[in-house]
């Protein structure tokens, strides 16, 4: 098995390097038409594999959420975080990759066999560093794929709303909860070819989308754009970036399902550079054009008007969404199967069955905390910050601590990052700044900012940042225009916000919106 490691272009040795998916290359000649087929669709395990997958999962309802960020940190501030955030992600992906390789190759001259088993990270942080990181690892990962689950499933009911608004935002939660209990049938990374291609495409349309039709519909009359204004929005928006270039919890899960895991380490940042050109041109221009009336929309949909266009984005991320709740999920049906002793099962419907408990939670959290936005914020910085940023790089530094580990070492430090003392210095680095920017003032803003949703909606909210029937004044805790309780549908009704309670003769913004759209209707 080490030698497929080494780069061994043999096909069966590559096939047992894989291990529970041995059987793809001993068909041979002897492949039927349906059997060429589901390779095709279903039997992944190539770089294009881990780049689609990479891709797909990084680039999810965060696409909607950016432009809020925007409008939290200014133009300026956003797209550099963006391009920040992003190598600092791509960095310790890398490190991840390094970690997983390292763990392999160490077991597989132990003759450890790993053909009914899917590694994961706190199994490499396990056998590197010893059982008390495997707990922090497991813990820290498990809770931030159960959230990132969750907001999957808020995203879900937040979108369809923009299409059937006859449902609350809770009811449509029920109802995708149950949808996306259906990925408890796709066994593994490894299955995800065909999924994470479409999805791909489809959040690919939607940044584009977003682009084009905020470009076409122009700036709204008065358009502010006033961002930063307050340190907790600033820190809020930023931990969003933090929070979407953090979606490599799954590293290890993506490289296991590949034929030649040593080629992931730039597949990462290749994604990365790629989903850089759908967050960056769709959250610039939806900011562009609508300014501060963000604050008041996390959803980027929520400002532009419903079109056959938009219909067809929503509906896009909807099976988007499903998609990456399978991705944030399949890792948790792994840690299950493994504690209730089922993950060498050959039983597909049997491990189903076993993983449907795991969906449990996850819908009923989505239905206390429905708070788009603000819950991305609060995941990024008191999970995602540890998860994928902090640990890895800890986990490194500590792994080749030693003279004797360095030089025995599957991957060295390239020489563009200065070795060692450049690894080690880029490492201290990325701990240092995540723990204070990231966990630090992140974790003080968001959870500021969250608690406020909480204040101001209460737990189990039935429709969050819904319009209130015309009329319905705004809860008396509503205090703060950046957290206004219900902001404005602008295609459906004009309601009260914030800033024009008081008595103007100037017609507000959300009027402006409103009226503007009324007279000036644009294709997209």
């Amino acid at each position: 098995m080490g030698s497929a490691l080494n780069g061994n272009e043999d096909k069966v040795v590559e096939t047992v390097m894989v291990g529970r998916y041995i059987e793809m290359e001993q068909e041979g000649e002897s492949k039927t038409i349906k059997s060429r087929l589901s390779s095709l669709l279903w039997h992944g395990g190539s770089a294009y594999d881990a780049w689609f997958s990479c891709a797909s999962n990084q680039v999810a309802q965060v696409l909607l959420t950016l432009p809020y960020s925007f409008s939290q940190l200014g133009m300026m501030s956003g797209i550099l975080f963006q391009l920040f955030y992003g190598l600092m992600g791509s960095w310790t992906a890398y490190l991840i990759s390094i970690l997983y390789v390292e763990y392999r190759t160490r077991k597989e001259r132990e003759k450890v066999d790993f053909r009914n088993h899917v590694i994961q990270w706190f199994e490499v942080l396990d056998g590197l560093l010893g059982k008390h990181w495997r707990n922090v690892g497991l813990a820290f990962n498990c809770t931030f794929l159960l959230f990132g689950s969750v907001i999957q499933l808020i995203a879900c009911a937040s979108n369809i709303y923009y299409i059937n608004d006859k449902l609350d935002k809770r009811t449509w939660t029920y109802i995708f909860g149950a949808c996306c209990a259906t990925t408890v049938f796709i066994p593994s990374f490894h299955n995800y070819r065909i999924w994470s291609f479409l999805g791909l495409l489809m959040t690919t349309y939607t940044a584009w989308y977003l682009t084009v039709a905020s470009l076409l519909h122009g700036q709204v009359e008065g358009v502010k754009h006033s961002g930063p204004t307050k340190l907790v929005l600033y820190f809020t928006g930023a931990t969003n970036i933090l929070y979407t270039f953090g979606g490599h919890a799954v590293t290890v899960e993506i490289m296991h399902a590949m034929w030649k895991p040593q080629k992931f380490k730039a597949i990462y940042l290749l994604a990365t550079l790629y989903v850089l050109t759908l967050t960056l041109p769709s959250a610039a221009s939806v900011y562009w054009a609508f300014g501060d009336l963000l604050l008041d929309h996390s959803n980027a949909f929520a400002l532009l008007p419903r079109t056959a266009w938009r219909d067809a984005a929503v509906v896009l991320m909807l099976i988007h969404q499903f998609i990456t709740f399978g991705f944030a999920c399949t890792p948790l049906y792994f840690v299950w199967e493994k504690l209730v002793g089922l993950h060498d099962c050959r039983s597909l419907c049997k491990r189903a069955a076993a993983r449907l408990p795991v969906v449990v939670p996850i819908w009923f959290l989505a239905i206390i905390f429905p708070f788009f936005g603000p819950i991305n914020s609060a995941v990024g910085s008191l999970l995602v910050s540890f998860t994928v940023y902090i640990i890895p790089s800890l986990a490194h530094m500590l792994t080749f601590r030693t003279a004797a580990a360095r030089e025995s070492a599957v991957e060295p430090p390239p020489r563009f990052v200065g070795r060692w003392i450049g690894m080690y210095t880029i490492n201290a680095f990325v701990v240092g700044w995540v723990l204070v920017v990231g966990f630090g003032f992140g974790g003080w803003a968001s959870m500021t900012n969250f608690v406020r949703q909480i204040d101001t909606f209460g737990l189990f909210t039935k429709c969050y940042q819904c319009p209130p029937p015309p009329g319905l004044p705004l809860p008396t805790n509503a205090t703060d225009p950046s957290t206004a309780p219900f902001p404005t549908n602008v295609h459906n009704y004009t309601i009260p916000t914030i800033s024009n309670m008081s008595p103007s003769p100037s017609p507000s913004p959300s009027y402006i919106v409103h009226h503007h759209r009324r007279h000036h209707h644009h294709g997209l």
